[in-house]
C-alpha cells in the first residue's frame, strides 16, 4: 500500500474520531472501515490481526455502551465547546500516558471547558459529574475504543 493511501486511511481514522464527539455520527463504524479498508488492501498477517482486533474490541464497545444509560448529552447542557475539549483532551492523554491516559484526559477536558466557563472549581466538578452521568460515560468507552484502533493501526504501519 502506498504512502498516500495509508495517509488516507489515517485521515478516515482521525474523522471517525471526530464523529465519535458528534451527535449521531457512525465515528466509531467509520475507524473500523478505515482498518477494514486497509486490511483488504494490505492482506498481511499483522493487518488481518489488527482487524481482527478491531473488530472484537468494538463489539465490546458496543456491548458496554448498550448497558450504560443512553446519552442525554444535549439536556444536560453539553455543547460542542465541550466536546471539542474532551476529545482534544482524550488523545493528548493518550499520547502522552499511552492507552491508559485517555480516560483522565478525558475528564480533564471536560473540567477546563466547564472550568472556564463557569468560572469556579466547584461548579466545574458539578458539571462535569453531570455530563459523565448524562452519557459521557458512553462518549468516553466509544472513543476509548476507537483510540485503541487507531493506536494498533499505527503501530502496525510504523513497525508492522
Amino acid at each position: 500500500m502506498g504512502a498516500w493511501e495509508l495517509l488516507l486511511v489515517g485521515v478516515v481514522i482521525a474523522l471517525g474520531l471526530c464523529g465519535v464527539l458528534v451527535p449521531g455520527a457512525p465515528g466509531s463504524w467509520l475507524v473500523w472501515a478505515a482498518v477494514l479498508w486497509w486490511a483488504l488492501k494490505d492482506p498481511q498477517p499483522v493487518a488481518w490481526g489488527v482487524l481482527v482486533g478491531a473488530t472484537a474490541v468494538l463489539l465490546l464497545s458496543q456491548v458496554v455502551r448498550w448497558a450504560l444509560p443512553p446519552r442525554r448529552l444535549q439536556e444536560s447542557g453539553a455543547t460542542p465547546l465541550m466536546a471539542v475539549y474532551a476529545g482534544a483532551g482524550a488523545v493528548l492523554g493518550f499520547v502522552l500516558v499511552p492507552v491508559l491516559g485517555a480516560l483522565p484526559g478525558f475528564l480533564a477536558g471536560i473540567y477546563l471547558e466547564e472550568r472556564l466557563r463557569l468560572g469556579r472549581h466547584g461548579e466545574a466538578m458539578a458539571a462535569l459529574r453531570t455530563a459523565m452521568r448524562a452519557g459521557g460515560a458512553s462518549v468516553l468507552a466509544e472513543l476509548f475504543t476507537c483510540l485503541l484502533i487507531a493506536g494498533a493501526w499505527l503501530g502496525a504501519v510504523l513497525w508492522g
